[in-house]
């Protein structure tokens, strides 16, 4: 008789729903899916669905609940979980996604998106995953909220420019628009005062800033939509997870020898970051000759500077992961006392 070893509920978070699948893992290491339902996305739901996974699951062997990091519509259900002393697994979407490819699955449905999620659990060893510290969910309300308001200032600015080009503005609309960005630039200047007032309440996080901003290009503003969009790098295990994170990833087309297209980033990310790191990258790329070594060899190899500087992008958000993870602080001339020892141990080669 097969022994049961493992128990992983997936669950497809949507804004109103928990599509769930339930999937079991027994000692010949053949996974097994054996029952799906919907429970609605509240507290009232939550407690019904651990009733139906309490009655069709083995209590001496504890239950995995894995769930993508789906914007803020998984956080309740985590939070939950988590308060129940139950195995809460927050995963990547880009993860999941990758590894439902692995699946030839050809409908891609809320009910298929579970089974894929239970199937990662059953076959992957997974971390517990531990809430985040309160402050980073604060900075991301924050720098998205300031975020928004650079949009609307956007399209104000527009129109105020499109009304006074026009053969007869009005001067009463040109004064309402004028009077929007004025209250929108007073908010902005109350954002990032509490941002900042938010990084020095806590010593550990405003010492982290300070080691980000040694890094050129970085400022106050991007460490904390940074740390604010990652969680502090919550589920970031590596350098190239955080770059399909951000959708900075390349992706290339390629089928045999007859079709092949031009390699470009996914855009299948976090576009919060990748906006935070458009500016920083330009800074880096004018003052850090590191940043400016990159830019100018890509560009030199295919002629093409908005895609060099998206490299540079990259790069610059690699960086305050090693810097954050290191804890130490950014060293602009390391890359030239790199060479510097390199020379001088040639030399030394050819003394000798």
């Amino acid at each position: 008789m097969k022994k049961l070893v493992k128990q992983v509920l997936g669950i497809d978070v949507a804004q109103d729903e928990l599509v769930v699948c339930l999937g079991k893992m027994y000692d010949d290491w053949t996974p097994g899916l054996v029952a799906h339902k919907i429970f609605a996305n509240t507290a009232k739901g939550f407690s019904t669905l651990l009733d139906w996974v309490q009655k069709l699951t083995d209590a001496s062997i504890p239950v995995g609940y894995v769930m993508e990091a789906t914007g803020v519509y998984h956080e309740s259900f985590a939070y939950f979980l988590h308060d129940q002393g139950l195995g809460v697994h927050i995963i990547l979407p880009n993860k999941i996604s990758n590894y439902a490819r692995t699946l030839n699955v050809k409908t891609v449905t809320d009910k298929t998106a579970s089974e894929a999620i239970a199937m990662f659990g059953l076959e992957r060893k997974l971390d517990n995953w531990e809430p985040p510290k309160g402050i980073y969910r604060q900075l991301q309300q924050l720098t998205r909220e300031r975020g928004q308001l650079m949009d609307e200032s956007t399209v104000i600015k527009n129109q105020l420019h499109a009304e006074k080009a026009g053969a007869k503005p009005n001067k009463k609309s040109i004064k309402r628009g004028t009077t929007r960005l004025e209250l929108i630039g007073k908010q902005l200047k109350e954002i990032m005062v509490e941002v900042s007032e938010l990084i020095s309440t806590d010593s550990e996080t405003q010492a982290i800033v300070l080691l980000i901003c040694s890094i050129t290009g970085i400022g106050l503003l991007t460490a904390a939509i940074i740390l604010g969009e990652t969680n502090g790098f919550e589920l970031i295990r590596n350098k190239k997870q955080l770059a399909s994170y951000a959708g900075l990833d390349v992706r290339e087309k390629q089928s045999g020898t007859s079709v092949k297209g031009k390699p470009s980033i996914s855009k299948k990310g976090n576009k919060h970051l990748r906006r935070a790191m458009h500016l920083p990258a330009l800074v880096a790329i004018r003052h850090d000759e590191r940043f400016k070594a990159i830019f100018a060899r890509l560009v030199a190899k295919h002629g093409i500077k908005m895609k060099a500087a998206v490299a540079v992008q990259r790069k610059l958000l690699e960086m305050v992961y090693t810097v954050f993870k290191t804890k130490k602080k950014y060293d602009k001339e390391h890359s030239k006392n790199e060479e510097a020892k390199k020379e001088s141990g040639v030399m030394e080669a050819m003394e000798g």
